[in-house]
This record gives structure tokens, C-alpha cells and sequence, in this order.
């Protein structure tokens, strides 16, 4: 892994096609971090928002001699790009969240699943909570989720989880809290204990009745759950049918995705889901950059332009530091991002510094702080 050390910044965006209005925002994005007339400057390509349009920007940058590549913006774009660059030697600074498309000279910036499951998993097993369970879409985000479970139990030395996969829909919904709960060993035989003595249509029946249903179910075979959902109507459908087959707090600690940063206000109305954690920025350490892009363009970010701030930021602290080599861009101190500190690894990955915050009424709150710095991980 080595990258040019030289030559302007090529920035590879939609500006034409469906995701024409994505491409303007992150093009305004890393305009900010390239005042005019600054050096190097920003080499701004359009890819029409497919991977041959993609492939061919690049190719029409590199000959031009830029130094590095920021961008494109989805896997598929990625992918295209990525034997390009390689072949000339030049780093690139994706902007999916999709972490299979890293490799050495290619990092996605986006956040991926991983890091939102590595970060909550790990504040759960720091509160004890080690056997896990997932309840997951059957999505390529639900197997990525899946994935990155799975590693993280791993990394661990915790037992595999169990995962079950649903399908969109109020039954298979129920199919698999059902199936995951474990409730006909666990429950249904005292609910048919209830029934039979209810049936026998006597005080003693009613009160042998009464004495089953203050029995005790036992647990689940797990203290903590994933849940992969990250629409309301699905969430509000689990919000349901956990208590119902008695998987809920405190027994079991609901854990989530970034995503629910966008749907917490309404989780907070759902009484089960009251300290339910997932990992995401923190939403203070952008607030710089959304006030600063508020004042060029008279409106709001969306969340993708952080990604592309922070790259062209990175790429320009790179500039002047030695190039834009693998070496600079995977410094162990890492950068102090838009939404956080991150850490370019050798391999492509990307380390970020998240928070965990806790669904509670009004608006979440921060369980752990986002930190300030990232050690290595241990080999």
C-alpha cells in the first residue's frame, strides 16, 4: 500500500441521474474543506451515479494527475472504481457504508453495520449481558448486521447468537419473536396448566387458575437482543410481541442499530423499548460543521455530507503531510472527524468512535460517551 504524494483531489459524485440531489450535497460538502484558490484543489467528476460512469471519471481524473480519490458514493461505484485506482497507485476515500468493498487503498467512510454492532455489543458485554440473540430483516443489511455479529461474538470469546431472520409483515413478525423466544417450552405449558383449570368451571379450578398465572416463566436463554428493524411499523409490531412471549427488561436488553437515532422519539412511546441502546455519533460534534454548512447554502445537511467533509478534510491534511500514502492516511492517532474520531487501518477498515445512547422519554440519552481517542486493537 503505498499512494501518490502529490497532485489535486478528485472528488467522484452523481451529478447527473437519480442521485444528482446526493452528488450536489457532498459536492457542497468538500467545497468547504477546499477554500478557493487553495492548494491542491478539488477536481469535481461526475459518475452519473452508475459503476461504468464511475469508472470512467476516475480514469479521466488519474490521467489528469490527481493524487487521490474521494468518493464514489455507493458500493457498487466502489467496486468500479477500485481496480482502477489500484492500478495507478492511487488511495481512495470511499464514501458507502458497504464494509465488504474495503481493501488496502480503499476505505469506506460511510458507517457501516460493523461498527454500529461493535461498539453496542461491546457496551452490553461490559454490563454483562453475553449471551446474545438477533432478531434480523432478511435484507442484505440484515445478513450484514448478521455478519458483523457474528464477528463480534467472536472477538469476544462470547457463545454465537441466535439469530432468526423475519420477513416484512405482522406474521412473520410474530413467526420469528415467537420462534426466537422459545415460548412453547418456556411458557405454554403453564398457559395450558391456566386453561385446563379454567375448564373445569370450579372455585377450585378458578383459584388453581389464578395461583399459575403468578408463576413464574422462566428466562430466555439469552440477556440481550439485537433487533434489526429500523422502520416504526416493524418496531412497534416487536414492541408487542417481545412482552407477549415474555422477552422483555430487565431481563433482556434490547439493542439496535444507528438507524433508530432517526426513530427514537417515537421508540421512546413504546414503553418495552425504554432503555433500548444503539451506537451512533454524537450528534454535538457535528454541530460545527452543520452550522458551517447552513451558512454557505442556506440549508441543513443530510447525514451523508458529514462523510464527505471528512474526507476532503482528511485529504487535505494529507496534502500536507507527506502525500496522500497509505502511510499518512493510516497515522495510528487517526482523524478527528465530523462525526467522531476514526482511524484508517492497513487493511481497509475503518475504526470509528461512536456513542451509545439509551431510548428514553423525550429524546435518547448517552449511556457512554463517544471517545475522544482509539487504541489499537490487540493483535
Amino acid at each position: 500500500m503505498t499512494g501518490k504524494t502529490s497532485g489535486n483531489v478528485l472528488l467522484l459524485v452523481p451529478l447527473s441521474g437519480n442521485l444528482a440531489p446526493v452528488g450536489q450535497a457532498l459536492e457542497n460538502a468538500a467545497k468547504l474543506a477546499f477554500p478557493a484558490n487553495s492548494s491542491p484543489s478539488l477536481d469535481i467528476r461526475d459518475t452519473g451515479g452508475t459503476p461504468a460512469g464511475a469508472a470512467t471519471a476516475a480514469q479521466a481524473g488519474i490521467a489528469a494527475g490527481d493524487g487521490i480519490i474521494l468518493g464514489p458514493l455507493t458500493a457498487a461505484e466502489t467496486q468500479a472504481v477500485a481496480p482502477v485506482a489500484k492500478a495507478a497507485g492511487v488511495n481512495v476515500l470511499a464514501f458507502t457504508n458497504d464494509g465488504t468493498q474495503a481493501a488496502p487503498g480503499v476505505w469506506p467512510l460511510g458507517i457501516t453495520p460493523a461498527q454500529q454492532v461493535q461498539r453496542v455489543l461491546q457496551a452490553a458485554a461490559d454490563a454483562g449481558r453475553t449471551q446474545l440473540a438477533a432478531l434480523l430483516p432478511d435484507t442484505d443489511f440484515g445478513h450484514r448486521l448478521a455478519d458483523a455479529i457474528n464477528a463480534q461474538t467472536a472477538a469476544l470469546s462470547e457463545p454465537s447468537a441466535q439469530i432468526t431472520y423475519y420477513q416484512p409483515g405482522f406474521e412473520s413478525v410474530n413467526l420469528a419473536v415467537q420462534n426466537l423466544s422459545n415460548f412453547s417450552a418456556r411458557g405454554q405449558g403453564i398457559q395450558n396448566q391456566i386453561k385446563r383449570a379454567r375448564d373445569l368451571g370450579t372455585a377450585a379450578g378458578r383459584q388453581e387458575a389464578n395461583r399459575l398465572r403468578h408463576q413464574q416463566i422462566p428466562p430466555p436463554s439469552f440477556n440481550a437482543l439485537f433487533i434489526g428493524a429500523t422502520d416504526a411499523n416493524t418496531l412497534a409490531e416487536m414492541a408487542n410481541f417481545l412482552p407477549y412471549y415474555d422477552v422483555s427488561p430487565p431481563q433482556v436488553q434490547f439493542l439496535g442499530p444507528a438507524l433508530w437515532a432517526t426513530l427514537a422519539p417515537a421508540m421512546a412511546h413504546q414503553s418495552v423499548l425504554l432503555g433500548a441502546l444503539y451506537a451512533a455519533p454524537d450528534p454535538a460534534a457535528s454541530a460545527a460543521f452543520d452550522a458551517k454548512y447552513l451558512a454557505a447554502y442556506g440549508t441543513s445537511p443530510p447525514a451523508i455530507a458529514d462523510v464527505a467533509f471528512d474526507a476532503a478534510a482528511m485529504a487535505k491534511l494529507a496534502a500536507g503531510a507527506g502525500g496522500y500514502t497509505g502511510a499518512v492516511l493510516t497515522a495510528p492517532a487517526g482523524f478527528t472527524g465530523t462525526d467522531g474520531v476514526l482511524v484508517l487501518n492497513q487493511d481497509g477498515t475503518v475504526r470509528r468512535g461512536l456513542a451509545v445512547f439509551q431510548i428514553a422519554p423525550g429524546a435518547p440519552t448517552i449511556s457512554s460517551p463517544a471517545p475522544a481517542t482509539l487504541t489499537a486493537p490487540a493483535n
